[in-house]
């Protein structure tokens, strides 16, 4: 029996001569792991269908699906959306692949969450097609709206007397806690305002310094480690913050 669903990319690994091996977050089924056979070939007439499995690409997919297999099958597959810009521009490009490995590092859970997938969905086109300024906070939004799709959202709100965000609790507070893992007063505010925003357009008009944004970046991923066992250290980090200065 074969489903029609929406996938997208996180990694691939080449499988012998002519194939791969693809982990896709898929709209129905959540993250698979797939095998497609002679992608890898190409002629002068055929260019290599192995393009269509590189980290990020969004795909229409016909697959089947057996619950007791570890490696699926997938029998047809075609664009669900072409980049525009991300493939040409060395920003756009870095929060793309920021975005697929923190989505990566943090799925412990191969059960489908559509609104996971909306949120990596939406948060990559949105990298593509996006203004500049949305572009350059989008790293900040995904991280904090993973982190509340996953199952572990930020409680209460910033205010004058709760000015103080507890990253071990998930917290805002009006005590400094024990611990050092806490961010406070702007910090602590604008995170307040990034975590209650609906609409990507609404980030362009949060303006930051290069400082700001990247310490609320590492506070972000942060609260995220806190929370969920074994987070790896992210090699597009490095290069997301170098590109964004």
């Amino acid at each position: 029996m074969t489903h029609k669903t929406k996938g997208i990319v996180l990694r691939t690994i080449q499988y012998g001569e002519t194939s791969v091996i693809t982990s896709i977050y898929t709209e129905l089924f959540g993250l698979q792991n797939y095998i497609v056979k002679g992608v890898r070939q190409a002629s002068s007439k055929k260019q290599s269908k192995a393009l269509y499995f590189q980290p990020g690409a969004m795909l229409d997919m016909e697959v089947y699906q057996n619950n007791l297999k570890n490696l699926q099958f997938i029998k047809e597959y075609k664009w669900q959306y072409i980049y525009q810009k991300v493939l040409f521009d060395v920003i756009r490009t870095a929060v793309a692949f920021f975005m697929i490995e923190l989505f990566q590092h943090s799925i412990k859970q191969p059960e489908a969450n559509p609104e996971l997938f909306y949120l990596l969905e939406g948060s990559l086109m949105e990298a593509d097609k996006g203004s500049d300024a949305v572009v350059a906070n989008l790293p900040l939004y995904f991280s904090l709206h993973l982190a509340a799709e996953s199952g572990f959202d930020i409680q209460g709100n910033y205010s004058a007397e709760n000015y103080i965000l507890d990253l071990k609790e998930g917290a805002y507070t009006s005590q400094a806690p024990l611990h050092s893992d806490f961010i406070e007063g702007n910090d602590a505010k604008i995170s307040s305002r990034i975590q209650h925003i609906n609409f990507y357009n609404d980030l362009g008009e949060i303006k930051l310094s290069r400082e700001t944004r990247n310490r609320l970046l590492n506070a972000f991923l942060l609260y995220i480690s806190l929370h969920i066992t074994e987070f790896k250290v992210l090699k597009s980090l490095k290069i997301l913050q170098e590109v964004l200065s």
